[in-house]
């Protein structure tokens, strides 16, 4: 499995603050790497990426600007501004991109900025944010949303509070992977940071060290190749993960469903030992089951026999994946945000179009169950998250071929 995508893009942003070298090792090769890579030696940093190694060299002075181009490629931007932010003392950037299966507003990032004492002016097109005569200061923000703690903005605030004077609280934080793994990245690196009832408190750092870290393996990557084998009825050893990587909520789904992960070391092994069943999923704050991964569940469980449930917690609605999926043959319904399925159905080859990351692999998944063989347009999103998913899938027995799109 490669490196998480959604840890390494905050990890990318993170790097910012550090006063010497660093070396993110095990970084995904994805589109989403080579933009951050762009954008962090266009503020003036020097940053490569060869051979899953993402090394960025600081720089005294930035150039406090993200590009527009390049800013609207990914989900990230937010977070990058704030790093920006945090040594330049401003910064000016696009409203962020990425997928769009929905609205994702930058609100908590933005009263995470105000609360730190910077001024935020904005246009249709970007934002400018500047700290003041004062500069920033330390600051209390709450991150919570009406769909749940906001990861983003949590990050965001961690990047802000860990280089100014002082301690700041971050009320309601997001506990996901991606939140841990950036506050354990800075811990190490001499940021006082811990959590308790109130909060999460980070007392800030005039200097932050380079050096080394480790990436974890990717979650979600190991979600989608668990649920493509368990749909054609294989088995597969999954390397470069541990259950600890897995959210409790997509373990127990999956063993609802029939489907048993085992640990063995950095291994771990995914076998179908009953005939799929349907299941009841609700999408949730971490440990529960990551939305990420919910639009391929979806396309699993047209292979279960019985009726199943999926419920979109975390974003107002998750659906981009339903109407391609009914083109080979599914039986899908959608009430706001939830999706109900019944199955098993026998798909049939299909020609369909992916409008983000986690459609495309749900697609991939429905044409290995299907008769036939499908063509699935829209592979660009696939790259930005998935960096060998299509030749994995080949090593375990899938005749993939893939053609330059028109």
């Amino acid at each position: 499995m490669q490196g998480s995508k959604n840890i390494a893009l905050h990890l990318y942003a993170a790097a910012l603050l550090a006063d010497t070298p660093l070396v993110l090792v095990r970084a995904p090769d994805i589109v989403d790497t080579g933009v951050c890579a762009q954008i962090l030696r266009h503020i003036g940093v020097g940053a490569m990426f060869d051979r899953n190694q993402f090394m960025v060299s600081p720089a005294e002075t930035l150039r406090p600007v993200v590009p527009y181009e390049l800013g609207r490629q990914i989900r990230t931007t937010a977070v990058l501004a704030s790093a920006v932010l945090a040594r330049a003392g401003q910064v000016t950037f696009p409203y962020p991109g990425g997928d769009a299966f929905c609205p994702r507003l930058i609100d908590r990032h933005l009263a995470a900025m105000r609360a730190a004492g910077a001024e935020v002016v904005s246009t249709p097109t970007e934002l400018r944010v500047l700290s003041g005569r004062r500069g920033l200061r330390a600051f209390t923000v709450d991150v919570n949303t009406p769909y749940g703690p906001s990861l983003g903005a949590t990050v965001t605030a961690v990047l802000l509070a860990a280089r100014i004077p002082g301690a700041s609280l971050i009320t309601s934080p997001s506990i996901e992977p991606e939140v841990i793994e950036t506050c354990r990245f800075l811990a190490v690196r001499g940021v006082a940071i811990h959590w308790d009832v109130e909060g999460l408190h980070v007392s800030g750092s005039d200097r932050i060290d380079g050096g080394t870290f480790a990436i974890v393996g990717d979650r979600i990557e190991a979600a989608t190749v668990a649920m493509a084998v368990a749909a054609t009825g294989g088995c597969v050893d999954l390397d470069g993960i541990t259950l600890d990587h897995l959210p409790v909520g997509l373990i127990t789904a999956l063993a609802h469903a029939g489907i048993a992960l085992a640990a063995d070391g950095q291994t771990v092994r995914v076998q179908l030992v009953r005939a799929l069943s349907g299941v009841e999923v609700a999408t949730g704050p971490h440990p529960g089951f990551p939305t990420d991964s919910a639009p391929q569940l979806a396309a699993l469980l047209t292979q279960a026999a019985g009726p199943s449930l999926i419920g979109e917690w975390v974003y107002p609605r998750r659906d981009t994946h339903v109407v391609p999926l009914r083109a080979f043959g599914a039986e899908l319904t959608v009430t706001g945000s939830m999706i109900r399925l019944h199955g098993p159905r026998r798909l049939h080859a299909a020609d369909v179009q992916a409008a983000d990351i986690r459609a495309v692999a749900a697609l991939l998944i429905a044409a290995l169950a299907a008769d036939g063989t499908s063509t699935i347009r829209g592979l660009h999103h696939l790259r930005r998250g998935y960096g060998h998913l299509l030749p994995n899938l080949a090593r375990l027995g899938a005749e993939v071929t893939i053609e330059p799109e028109v």
